[in-house]
């Protein structure tokens, strides 16, 4: 079974909506703490008995107990090729260190932010004069090929996700 989730509403949802695809949302401001948040969310991915949960584009922290539960089969996506340039602001903090390349990963999601294993990952040169969007529009595309990848290899039993793939 296949669902979208998101902490807020999303555009996502409408391409979902048109093939069918079931979707939820579960607001982060509708609760007093994120342990009460993250309780509902993963009651809500765990309705849909997922065997891979994948939080690409998801800009949220993740209570501990959520990633607990679903860890390893817990995967996101950065646009960095880690460690290099982890938290929200990757592409921009490239940028700001002058650096000749950057990438992108495909992470197992732990408790750290963007520290969990290195599933698949690739380099991409940062070009003069490249503006923060432009870069980050290269990044994504590269990271949604490896993210297809990886779930196809997931899937296909190639891709261990508790071994970290050498840099």
């Amino acid at each position: 079974m296949v669902a979208i989730g998101a902490d807020r509403e999303a555009d996502g949802f409408e391409h979902a909506e048109a093939y069918g695809i079931p979707t939820f949302s579960v607001p982060f401001t509708s609760f007093s703490d994120r342990d009460a948040w993250g309780a509902e969310l993963l009651s809500q991915v765990q309705q849909w008995g997922a065997d891979l949960v994948v939080l690409s584009g998801f800009m949220r922290l993740l209570p501990p107990r959520f990633v607990a539960a679903l860890s390893p089969n817990l995967i996101n996506t950065h646009p960095a090729y880690l460690p290099e340039f982890p938290g929200a602001h990757g592409v921009r903090d490239a940028l700001a260190a002058g650096a000749s390349q950057t990438g992108a990963s495909v992470i197992v999601v732990d408790n750290g932010v963007d520290s969990g294993p290195i599933l698949a990952q690739e380099r991409i040169p940062v070009l003069a004069g490249d503006t923060e969007s432009a870069l980050h529009d290269r990044i994504k595309v590269v990271e949604r090929r490896l993210l297809v990848q990886s779930i196809l290899d997931i899937a296909n039993g190639t891709l261990d996700l508790t071994e970290k793939t050498p840099a």
